[in-house]
């Protein structure tokens, strides 16, 4: 039984190196299997105006002296998953390949090699889990269908991190990795505190988190920062939705990918960050999202917009090729950069 199960897994991976489909799940015995998932994605990108080009907008960017345009192509966003099961026990890891931040650590003379990133790495075990994936103060089905990575990365909640977490039902507690960004990390002494509660329907679902962080800044004082958080799908009219989320208090680094950090200089900065998106089917295959993000901070005096719409259409199940259109702001420096976006996704 072992050995043929060996055999059957060999010739699935053979298969996965030369073909793709929508899944792979091989039986390992009665109790255990092993899957494989991700995608293959490929974008082609414009921008232009004085924030510089990147892969993705985030929250933050360099300003330019003056408007430059840029044509960039790039597959990084590309990942591979792996989830081994055995009776109530998950392993699950993920990797793309945004290993040196936004630029992928290649060079575009001859190779444009990228390095692989971790993303996800972590086991879980009935109601607990263990390791590293997202935070629980994320709500992943909040975030919106975009060409552009994650979207509006500047005004939602995206982290992930080392973590325990408890569930029961729909109440979520964790203990997470703690991170004093813009004071003294190397003073972090306690976890960052997280509950959640998510409430779900045919409606579609909504979550409310909140997090509780001790934070040390340069100066050696200790603060206290708690924020909290509102996101959720919402079905709409036929396969419509509506996405949203709203996020303020001492939210920090939870939000926004640099838009706000967690301590300038010796004040906790307090933040206040809102995301629509909605999502229209056009045929059961054609379908286009509209969001808007933005978030805005008190100490730093922050102020970061992203828009954006796009169109998507299914060439097959699993192959859908996109288009999109839209504009980040960096208020505070009086900067802007437009785009535009085209994208090929196979999904393993």
């Amino acid at each position: 039984m072992f050995n043929k199960n060996k055999i059957l897994l060999a010739s699935g991976l053979l298969a996965l190196a030369g073909s793709a489909n929508a899944a792979y799940e091989f039986k390992l015995s009665d109790k255990d299997k092993i899957s494989f998932g991700g995608y293959i994605k490929a974008d082609a990108r414009y921008v232009d105006g004085n924030i510089k080009a990147t892969d993705y907008w985030y929250g933050g960017g360099t300003v330019l002296e003056e408007d430059k345009s840029n044509f960039g192509m790039s597959v990084n966003e590309s990942r591979f998953n792996m989830k081994y099961t055995h009776d109530d026990v998950v392993g699950f890891i993920e990797m793309d390949f945004f290993g040196d931040a936004v630029k992928g650590g290649g060079n575009e003379i001859i190779s444009n090699s990228s390095n692989p990133r971790l993303r996800h790495a972590f086991v879980k075990y009935k109601d607990v889990l263990a390791g590293q994936t997202w935070s629980t103060f994320v709500n992943t089905s909040a975030i919106p269908e975009a060409a552009d990575f994650a979207g509006p990365l500047n005004s939602i909640a995206f982290i992930r991190q080392g973590q325990v977490r408890y569930t029961m039902g729909g109440f979520q507690v964790a203990i997470e990795n703690p991170e004093s960004y813009g004071g003294e990390t190397g003073n972090d002494g306690l976890p960052d505190f997280i509950a959640r509660y998510n409430f779900k329907g045919d409606w579609g679902n909504i979550s409310v988190s909140g997090v509780a962080r001790q934070l040390n800044t340069l100066g050696g004082e200790e603060e206290t920062a708690i924020g909290y958080g509102i996101a959720g799908k919402i079905n709409a009219w036929g396969k419509d939705d509506f996405k949203f989320q709203v996020h303020a208090g001492e939210v920090g680094r939870y939000v926004g990918v640099t838009a706000s950090k967690d301590l300038i200089g010796e004040e906790v900065e307090e933040t206040t960050s809102i995301m629509v998106a909605y999502r229209h089917f056009w045929t059961e295959d054609v379908r286009s999202t509209f969001f808007y993000g933005n978030t805005e901070t008190d100490v730093a005096d922050y102020d970061r917009t992203h828009w954006g719409v796009n169109v998507f259409k299914n060439l097959t199940k699993s192959l859908a090729v996109g288009a999109e259109f839209g504009n980040f702001e960096m208020a505070d420096q009086d900067a802007d950069s437009n785009y535009f976006q085209v994208s090929a996704k196979y999904t393993l």
